[in-house]
């Protein structure tokens, strides 16, 4: 029975990335390649996850998406593609700023509204991040500091710290600065316009390409000074893209009250479901076929995120 389903991880060359992934998770890496990305869970056109055991060993996410929905996923979930991207991202250096393009204007600019949502796992001790921007802050001074240079002063920097987390709506500027490993659960969008760089090359010795026009288009000139969250009770966010929870297991616990799947990922400690174990770091999708089945914690310590789509 196909009550768990785990995926080969996509790695992601990246100029801002590291060795985080292998240092703290144990992932094999390619040597002296800066990892900024681990895609966990991927249906893109150009990027599948694929089962790496079990009965369906070699399907896509696609291809079980499309063929054996209702069992593995529930039966009430429309769309081409699995809606839920996640990721794990090494910011070694920063990110640059950016936004993504809201429902408003995503469609004329030709790209696809991203709403995210980062939980950061390990953070260096001056870690922080750009979310948002400076009390007062005006489209027309935005525009200036685009052209001497100094956008970033203009962007609200919060430090971060972890098990805490940040809600990263469509249209909110933001860049994730250095010293920060994240679990990122977003919509299943690749777009994004970059502003501002850091004046830095990528790793093609290149500048990277900027998105004056639309990144102008898309930000929330009214979104200012957010705050961090931190996960003290179990729900983190819940919006129309995804449910994600925080679990402190203490005790076994079933997947989901209902017939749909749920994705965990291992923040801390070690979880045994269906015979499977998992360490921090780890993803595996409970489907909607074992959504009764059990997580059992193996430590004191064991933390684990979930991850659905709330039915309406």
């Amino acid at each position: 029975m196909a009550h768990c389903l785990t995926f080969t991880p996509l790695y992601q060359p990246r100029v801002w990335g590291g060795q985080k992934l292998s240092e703290v998770f144990g992932r094999p890496l390619p040597a002296n390649t800066p990892i900024g990305e681990s895609w966990e869970l991927v249906d893109r056109p150009g990027e599948q996850s694929v089962v790496n055991q079990g009965r369906y060993e070699g399907w896509s996410l696609h291809q079980l998406w499309s063929e054996q929905r209702d069992e593995l996923f529930g039966d009430w979930f429309l769309g081409e593609r699995f809606p839920i991207l996640i990721k794990i991202l090494d910011a070694t250096e920063p990110l640059s700023v950016q936004v993504h393009p809201p429902l408003t204007v995503a469609k004329e600019l030709q790209g696809d509204p991203k709403t995210e949502i980062w939980y950061f796992v390990r953070t260096a001790p001056d870690a922080g991040v750009y979310v948002g921007l400076k009390a007062g802050t005006s489209k027309e001074q935005f525009k200036a500091a685009l052209a001497d240079g100094s956008v970033a002063d203009l962007v609200h920097r919060i430090p971060t710290r972890p098990d805490s987390f940040i809600f990263i709506p469509s249209g909110r500027i933001h860049a994730i600065d250095a010293g920060n490993l994240i679990f990122e659960i977003q919509q299943n969008s690749d777009t994004t316009y970059r502003v501002f760089d850091w004046n830095r090359v990528g790793l093609d010795g290149k500048p990277r390409e900027l998105h004056i026009e639309p990144c102008l288009a898309s930000i929330d000139f009214s979104d200012f000074e957010p705050s961090l969250g931190e996960a003290i009770d179990e729900v983190i966010v819940s919006c129309h893209h995804f449910h994600v929870e925080r679990w402190s297991l203490t005790e076994s616990r079933a997947a989901h009250n209902q017939r749909q799947f749920a994705v965990f990922q291992c923040v801390s400690g070690r979880v045994e479901f269906t015979g499977r174990y998992f360490g921090p770091g780890d993803l595996f999708l409970a489907t909607a076929k074992g959504h009764t089945k059990s997580l059992n914690p193996l430590e004191s310590d064991t933390k684990v995120l979930r991850t659905t789509i709330e039915k309406t």
